[in-house]
């Protein structure tokens, strides 16, 4: 930049969507579908976001584009921006009619079973609200609430972090699950290789993968395969088939179509016992959509009291 030219230290708030969309989806293209525009756009928006900063926020490269260093920087600032610029929308238009969008996410296994009832009952009581849910592991989650993607989440405790506020919801029972054929933990560990069976769960993040690695260290299987899976049926459908073993909630596994095609092994309560919680930003403006669907919450049987 010449030393006469001065430049503009703010800059387009729609850049730093775009921007923050590219990042996430890590190209042009699938950030062009998410925000419902041409590529091209998405494109220009980039280009006129570098210039005004001064420097390149991505490399582009054959299988897509990543954060340069200035870029990794600007991120989270860009996050916080557009989830502030998207709860300023809701906070305006909220007249304290529970309406509109609300986004929740959720682990498979608590969207599998827990949550229909729940879902159900707000639907009925609040029928306005545009509800849509999301369900990845627990990490992932955490970071879309944080970040203002979500409204709010069910994820696995515990759960520690200063802008979050916390609710108690579930108690589950982990169990380990085997194929039919192994009648009882001593059996299985003794009828399967040194290095254990292979451990089938879902992706990095997942609370419950931490704690099936965590059992396997204990049990002298460190070196155990692992096996990636993305649904529930297919994980329970693959251990009946005796492809390895996984850690469930019991009430997953109970109200499985496949449960009399596996066995469940009760594990120690320092393994066993896990909460799932409902986390929301502490700072984040509670919409009525999000008062309305914490209300279903609180009120539901099975609930553990806050």
């Amino acid at each position: 930049m010449l030393p006469s030219q001065k430049r503009n230290d703010a800059v387009e708030l729609s850049d730093i969507q775009t921007f923050a969309a590219v990042a996430r989806t890590g190209g042009i293209t699938r950030a062009a579908e998410e925000l419902n525009t041409v590529q091209s756009n998405v494109t220009q928006r980039i280009k006129a976001l570098e210039a005004e900063i001064g420097t390149a926020l991505f490399e582009r490269h054959s299988r897509g584009m990543t954060l340069t260093g200035a870029g990794k920087r600007l991120l989270p600032y860009a996050q916080r921006m557009a989830a502030l610029s998207r709860e300023a929308v809701l906070a305006a238009r909220d007249d304290g009619e529970p309406k509109g969008p609300l986004s929740i996410g959720s682990m498979e296994t608590t969207a599998a079973v827990r949550l229909p009832p729940l879902l159900a009952d707000f639907h009925r009581r609040f029928p306005a609200v545009r509800l849509s849910l999301r369900t990845s592991p627990t990490a992932d989650l955490v970071t879309g609430v944080l970040e203002g993607m979500l409204d709010g989440a069910f994820v696995a405790g515990p759960v520690a972090h200063a802008d979050l506020t916390v609710t108690s919801a579930f108690r589950e029972e982990l169990v380990l699950v085997s194929a039919r054929r192994w009648a009882s933990l001593a059996e299985l560990r003794a009828g399967t290789p040194e290095s254990g069976p292979t451990a089938l769960a879902f992706r990095t993040g997942c609370t419950y993968r931490q704690r099936l690695e965590q059992i396997f260290v204990e049990f002298g299987w460190p070196s155990a395969a692992r096996f990636e899976l993305g649904t529930l049926d297919g994980m329970i459908g693959c251990v009946a088939a005796d492809m390895g073993v996984t850690l469930l909630p019991r009430a997953v596994v109970e109200r499985s179509a496949m449960n009399g095609s596996v066995t469940m092994h009760a594990l120690s309560p320092s393994h066993a016992r896990v909460e799932t919680l409902f986390i929301q930003r502490r700072a984040g403006h509670q919409t009525s959509a999000l008062h309305g669907f914490l209300s279903c919450l609180t009120r539901d049987d099975d609930i553990i009291a806050a």
